[in-house]
């Protein structure tokens, strides 16, 4: 039996509960995957973003024509692409899981952690045998994993056919000549843009008749447009069959047609990895899709255990799950002045083509709180820096509530989207006035910024005679 102060269940934002505040506590750092460091460091953001920094520079060799560059792109290598990718990130993954290999104080166990009583547990370690760990706190950072269909991992074994997720995509072997994006979220639309710009026919199947649908309408609608220029979008279909042929694959999709691919890239989702770790018997309840149930502080309903990030926010988003771990590291710390998690002002960047950043409220959401909102869709291409891009179809959408002058919702959809709403989430994030914001302050000119700057300007707070003023926000 080992025992400790603190058991940590996954190495991702887990990892970064090893806090100088905790250094005079024991742990044991409990991961189970192929690789130490999590999602984010070895499969999710940090490589899908090298990756995605290539595809901008091939796509605007390719778009450079319409700007009087003349230029041709030879190829993409990807193997060295690749290489050169998980060159950088395999060796931190190592690193990291060597330094807590060697740290005082910290057991690091290899293997599956289950609950066999309340903050005990059983590791059964990936070289064979088990452990026995029993803590006097226990946090669930495990994170989430990539969910295959039912029906398509049955056909797919039923031919033998390899289905790739994002956990296997960057790492083929070569670039193939057909991909099948199975999806229409942000790791499909993702994905689509890196392997078309690489090179690759794409064709995406998705379920409904917009891609990113989450998002708001108008951003949706003309990222929808713009994806369907680029690649070749199956809207409303989902995969029924699958064939292995002697050059590669054919899919059968629901409206009767087929796809011949040389691979299937399935990106339907994620879903918490909290499965068969024996929470119920320690007393921890979850959420009906699998979220570890937590109060304000990241606490579960069970004594002593904690939970953060994708196994139990309502938010994959890794600066999501990195601001609960600084939460639940100083509460750990100081159990007589606890933190709360925030979740306001959060935002989220979708690194496809057009790039898309967003946060706060969406139009729709807006009015169906019954909110009295002011709209502004700002385009680039009428700034001057969007007029040397000669950019037509980017924008920045605004959306403020009346009654209060406050930013309740921003979205942007072209290039530096997810730089540019910086300024949207620090007005959202301080409370502060759009009025106070946009002249409060100089904005470079003529830099791309004002896009955001003349959006905020187009906001409109006089209310007109049949003016309703708008509820108190809850």
């Amino acid at each position: 039996m080992i025992d400790v102060d603190i058991a940590v269940i996954g190495s991702g934002s887990g990892n970064s509960l090893l806090t100088d505040d905790l250094s005079d506590r024991t742990f044991a750092m409990i991961e189970g995957g192929a690789v130490f460091g999590g999602t984010c460091l070895n499969v999710g953001c940090i490589p899908t973003k090298m990756y995605v920094h290539v595809a901008e520079i091939a796509t605007a060799v390719r778009e450079g024509g319409r700007l009087g560059v003349d230029a041709t792109l030879e190829r993409v290598r990807f193997t060295d692409v690749r290489d050169r990718v998980f060159g950088r990130i395999d060796p931190i993954s190592a690193a990291g899981e060597a330094y807590r290999r060697d740290g005082e104080g910290v057991h690091l166990l290899r293997g599956r952690a289950r609950f066999t009583g309340p903050r005990e547990l059983e590791v059964a370690l990936l070289d064979g045998g088990t452990e026995q760990v029993r803590a006097r706190r226990v946090v669930v950072a495990t994170g989430s994993h990539a969910v295959i269909p039912d029906e398509l991992a049955a056909a797919a074994e039923r031919e033998s056919v390899e289905l790739h997720t994002s956990d296997t995509v960057m790492r083929l072997p070569d670039l193939p000549a057909r991909m099948l994006v199975v999806g229409g979220g942000y790791i499909a639309m993702e994905m689509a843009h890196v392997f078309s710009a690489f090179g690759t026919e794409v064709v995406v199947s998705a379920r409904g008749d917009r891609l990113l649908r989450h998002l708001d309408g108008d951003i949706s609608a003309a990222f929808t447009a713009a994806a369907a220029e680029q690649w070749d979008v199956r809207f409303r279909t989902t995969v029924t069959d699958l064939r292995r042929t002697g050059s590669g694959v054919t899919a059968t999709l629901s409206d009767g047609s087929t796809v011949d691919t040389d691979v299937v890239l399935v990106a339907t989702g994620r879903r918490p990895s909290t499965q068969d770790m024996g929470l119920d018997v320690a007393g921890v309840e979850v959420h009906d899709d699998d979220r570890v149930v937590v109060d304000e502080h990241g606490r579960t309903t069970a004594d002593g255990v904690w939970s953060l990030g994708d196994a139990s926010s309502p938010f994959q988003l890794k600066h999501v799950a990195n601001h609960e771990a600084r939460v639940v590291a100083h509460n750990l710390a100081h159990p007589e002045d606890l933190q709360s998690y925030t979740h306001t002002a959060v935002p989220a960047a979708v690194f496809t083509h057009p790039q898309i950043a967003s946060v706060g409220l969406t139009e729709e959401e807006a009015r169906a709180q019954g909110l009295d909102i002011s709209v502004k869709v700002q385009r680039y291409g009428d700034t001057a820096y969007g007029w040397a891009m000669e950019d037509t179809s980017s924008i920045c959408k605004v959306i403020a509530d009346r009654r209060t002058g406050r930013l309740v919702g921003g979205h942007l959809l072209g290039p530096e989207a997810s730089t540019l709403v910086q300024p949207l989430i620090q007005m959202m994030a301080f409370d502060q006035p759009v009025a106070d914001m946009v002249r409060g302050q100089y904005w470079i000119h003529p830099a791309l910024t004002e896009v955001v700057e003349n959006a905020l300007l187009g906001l409109d707070f006089n209310p007109p005679e049949d003016h309703v003023e708008s509820p108190p926000l809850a």
